[in-house]
């Protein structure tokens, strides 16, 4: 029960926070989890289960007898391609959400815009008080937009960049024995 008043104050602001973006500030935040997780998962999976599945392939490769025709050369690049696709996979669904992240931000500032015109239709450009909450709905969101591309882009490329030394290092594994 003490835990819940240690961690109060946290999600108060948090609360605060995501009132100040508005409404977009939510979905940014929900893309932004789902990109986690995603990246998480492929963490986990290139940790464990590459491994496994790599070692299969390399193990199906040398218990064949023939490695050097035609038909084997093609085995063995069917083997590095199904491989390679599961390290790939929900890299590029990674990449989207962060491409997405900046331009809700931009959807953020158009809506905080609008909403500062409303107020200046309303009252009058004289009143900056009225129009602040419209300026920080308008900031708030690029600003979490940005900073979830961010952190996203890093580890995208770092995916990106294991998947490929992956690729070639089960390539190199699976050697073509000579005729």
């Amino acid at each position: 029960m003490d835990l819940i008043y240690y961690y109060l104050p946290a999600l108060e602001t948090i609360r605060d926070f995501m009132e100040l973006g508005g409404n977009v500030l939510y979905i940014i935040g929900f893309l932004t989890l789902f990109m986690w997780v995603l990246i998480v998962e492929r963490l986990i999976y290139l940790r464990s289960g590459h491994k496994r599945l790599a070692a299969r392939a390399q193990m199906m490769w040398e218990g064949r007898s023939d490695q050097g025709s035609w038909n084997a050369r093609q085995i063995r690049t069917r083997l590095i391609s199904q491989v390679s696709a599961q390290v790939e996979r929900n890299i590029p669904l990674i990449q989207t959400c962060v491409a997405l992240c900046p331009l809700l931000g931009l959807l953020g500032t158009v809506t905080g815009m609008v909403e500062v015109f409303e107020v200046m239709a309303i009252s009058g450009s004289g009143n900056p008080r009225s129009m602040a909450s419209g300026v920080s709905k308008a900031t708030i969101p690029t600003m979490a937009g940005m900073v979830a591309a961010l952190s996203g882009v890093a580890m995208a490329t770092y995916l990106q960049r294991k998947a490929g030394r992956e690729r070639e290092l089960l390539a190199d594994n699976l050697f073509i024995a000579s005729k």
